[in-house]
């Protein structure tokens, strides 16, 4: 498959302050290219933006439609429709089932997954109309299965990796390129206080030199680094005696 980067006037890229998406931005950016850059700080936004004349920022919660909304609107009418865009705003907080707390379960879900629907509703239209464009999600392998102490967390992955499943078998007919983007442990601001070993940890500038490779070739699902997510993939075939005999091992519950 060739390279598509060549295809990418405007790219927009939503958790773009920190993490893999603020390496990713820097990574992608090419002249002639506009790279719109949202994420919630403006501050942050505002330094990246500093960097280079091809990034512009568009500070935006993810889980707000309409300011979503606005944003791709305005995106498109100063810079031209988005070619691409990266989807990749998310959050995360460590908690039980035995610390139930629905406000933290709520968030969760407004971010990492309505704000995904938030940008589809916005990008998806144009891309239609136009029988062209390349969507890209950020998961995670902690969507593969449901991991103790992510109940925050896993499920809002495990729906990303199904919606990005729909949206492959029903948009590539389209000409709509769709993209999974699964990583394993990377160091971000989001991970340095885990209190919990990570197996093959990778940076920020690693795990969007490998997105970026993915994207590039199109491909659908895009996981790093490979050793874990063959280890996180093999769990999803795990009899569920097996898998919940391993959790309890790995937690140290009987």
């Amino acid at each position: 498959m060739s390279d598509a980067s060549g295809d990418w006037k405007t790219v927009w890229i939503t958790g773009a302050s920190t993490g893999i998406g603020y390496a990713l931005a820097q990574q992608i950016s090419a002249p002639n290219m506009t790279v719109a850059v949202s994420a919630r700080s403006k501050d942050k936004l505002a330094e990246l933006e500093s960097q280079s004349d091809g990034f512009v920022a568009y500070p935006v919660d993810v889980s707000d439609a309409k300011a979503v909304a606005d944003s791709v609107d305005n995106i498109e009418q100063r810079h031209g429709p988005i070619d691409l865009a990266v989807l990749n705003a998310g959050t995360w907080s460590m908690i039980s089932a035995r610390d139930f707390d629905l406000e933290t379960i709520r968030r969760g879900f407004e971010v990492n997954y309505m704000g995904v629907m938030n940008a589809l509703h916005a990008v998806l239209p144009g891309m239609l109309a136009r029988k062209k464009g390349h969507i890209a999600i950020t998961a995670s392998v902690a969507g593969y299965r449901g991991l103790p102490g992510a109940i925050a967390y896993s499920p809002t992955k495990a729906a990303l990796i199904n919606l990005a499943e729909i949206l492959h078998a029903e948009l590539s007919p389209q000409g709509i390129t769709i993209s999974l983007v699964n990583p394993g442990f990377v160091d971000t601001p989001m991970t340095q206080d885990n209190p919990f070993p990570m197996p093959q940890i990778i940076t920020s500038k690693q795990a969007a030199t490998r997105m970026l490779e993915g994207l590039k070739k199109q491909k659908f699902e895009i996981n790093f680094p490979y050793r874990f997510t063959l280890m996180m993939k093999l769990l999803r075939i795990l009899p569920d005696t097996v898998f919940f005999w391993l959790m309890r091992r790995l937690t140290g519950k009987k």
